[in-house]
């Protein structure tokens, strides 16, 4: 069992849910890595060409200030400090469009050499855009620089606020780079921290997980083995907890089962018994009289017509246990259905109180039947309901004492509730809890030609209309049967 139960380690639970779960954290990570470091880079590019933005403007508003004021000479000390602290190129460019353009002193370098420059040619497009009044920027590699730059264009004003020319700022984004280098391996080493630290949490996980299921199906196999005493220990208030409680409850029913399983053969084997016990001594006592007569033992008439008499009357017991055999085994049969129809109870006790007068007169025993209305009516069958009834009056008198009263009372709740009482010997305590199996017989005289079998019966015809039978009993006093069965309303 131990062998074929081995699963390889790709196979287990484990393995699963540990590789199902970092390649989805690493997954995850990765594109969480991917997508800040993008958003990252764009933010910072953004916020470079922003800033380069301001300063184009800001030096475009010196320079029609200049424009205004004539001070050329101090525009050009302007723009040289300005390139020398900022580490930028800072051009400023004529409009050659311009009705009154600024002073060429005041202008780096013309429009037409940015045409016919094959480097700077892509600038020519946002000095355009600039001399349209219109702020622009371009992303590109400078062959120059050898790195990434960044070249923003924004329009000069002149006295009457008509565009006049253009302030053109180049600045190398290769410090903003090292900026981002060092913000991405932070990112990086980050992500690499958080990773191992998940595959932690997914080990915990995962081994929480599964040892509750090892342990469960481990549980299971033992189960399978037929040791139904087995728990899997496992108390969690989850999902797992309720799968191990349901094996729990699983393991204790399957004991429950076992535990009747063995009773029900025990108690097949004590009614074998019982019946070979019952009809050994009937047999036994036919085969010896049998032998007798056979033999010529006996010849005189009176001696054989009392041996005659005798094995009548074991045929007669032995008939008797056979059919009460049969009866008991139709009725314990959960597919057997009796045949029901509306019946009054008072009409079932008129017909058994008749034929049991003539066994209460035998021991002066007064029957007392009370009952508050005429009818009272239950789905059943007439026979079965007198067979019981019959057991249970039959016995009142055989237990109780010449000279005393068995008491029938029928009466109405909220079921049909029928009273059979004695002033008998009652029942001792040890056997009020058996007296409804088959074959029990208490040690009494009285039960010296019973079957065992008639209350047993008496039980299942009960049960069969939807019924239930209470026993109150005192030794000394008397013995009190109480059924109850369903009202038959009859429809109007």
């Amino acid at each position: 069992m131990a062998k074929d139960n081995k699963v390889r380690i790709y196979n287990r639970l484990f393995y699963k849910l540990y590789a199902n779960y970092a390649i989805m954290l690493l997954v995850t990570a990765v594109l969480i890595c991917l997508i800040f470091m993008k958003l990252y880079y764009d933010t910072t590019m953004e916020n470079h060409r922003d800033q380069l933005v301001k300063q184009a403007y800001k030096v475009s508003e010196r320079m029609t200030e200049f424009i205004e004021y004539g001070r050329t000479e101090d525009f050009l000390e302007y723009l040289n400090t300005l390139i020398e602290i900022n580490d930028m190129d800072v051009w400023t460019v004529s409009n050659p469009a311009s009705t009154n353009p600024m002073n060429e002193s005041l202008a780096t370098n013309s429009y037409e050499e940015f045409l016919d420059s094959e480097i700077y040619a892509d600038y020519a497009e946002i000095l355009q855009s600039a001399f349209s009044n219109q702020m622009d920027n371009q992303t590109r590699y400078d062959e120059i620089y050898q790195t990434q730059t960044i070249t923003v264009a924004v329009p000069v004003y002149g006295v009457n606020r008509g565009v006049v020319g253009a302030v053109l700022l180049k600045s190398p984004v290769e410090g903003q780079r090292a900026i981002i280098s060092s913000s991405l391996s932070l990112i990086v080493f980050s992500s690499i921290v958080a990773l191992g630290i998940s595959f932690l949490i997914v080990i915990v996980f995962a081994t929480e997980l599964s040892i509750p299921i090892s342990r469960m199906r481990v549980t299971a196999l033992e189960l399978a083995a037929g040791k139904y005493r087995t728990k899997t220990g496992i108390k969690r208030k989850d999902e797992i907890g309720d799968l191990a409680k349901t094996i729990d409850i699983l393991s204790e029913k399957l004991l429950e089962n076992e535990i009747q399983r063995k009773n029900l053969e025990q108690m097949r084997l004590d009614f074998f018994a019982n019946v070979s016990h019952e009809l050994r001594t009937p047999i036994t006592v036919l085969r010896g009289y049998t032998e007798t007569l056979v033999d010529g033992v006996v010849t005189d008439e009176e001696k054989v017509a009392q041996y005659y008499e005798r094995m009548l009357s074991e045929c007669k017991s032995m008939e008797r246990l056979v059919g009460d055999l049969l009866v008991l085994s139709k009725m314990q049969n959960p597919d057997f259905v009796i045949e029901k129809e509306p019946v009054n109870l008072i009409q079932v006790f008129d017909d058994i109180i008749r034929s049991a007068n003539a066994i209460a007169e035998k021991k002066n025993i007064t029957i007392d039947f009370k009952k508050d209305h005429p009818m009272y009516m239950i789905l059943g069958d007439y026979d079965r309901l007198r067979q019981m009834f019959m057991v249970i009056l039959d016995n009142a008198i055989k237990f109780s004492k010449e000279n005393k009263t068995v008491y029938i009372n029928i009466m109405t709740k909220d079921k049909i509730i029928v009273s059979i009482r004695d002033e008998g010997i009652g029942i001792e305590a040890a056997d009020l809890e058996h007296i409804f199996e088959k074959f029990y017989k208490s040690s009494l005289r009285q039960n010296a030609n019973g079957t065992g079998l008639g209350l047993a019966i008496a039980k299942q015809i009960a049960l069969k209309h939807e019924g239930n039978i209470l026993v109150n009993s005192q030794p000394g006093v008397g013995s009190e049967f109480i059924f109850s069965f369903p009202i038959y309303k009859i429809e109007k």
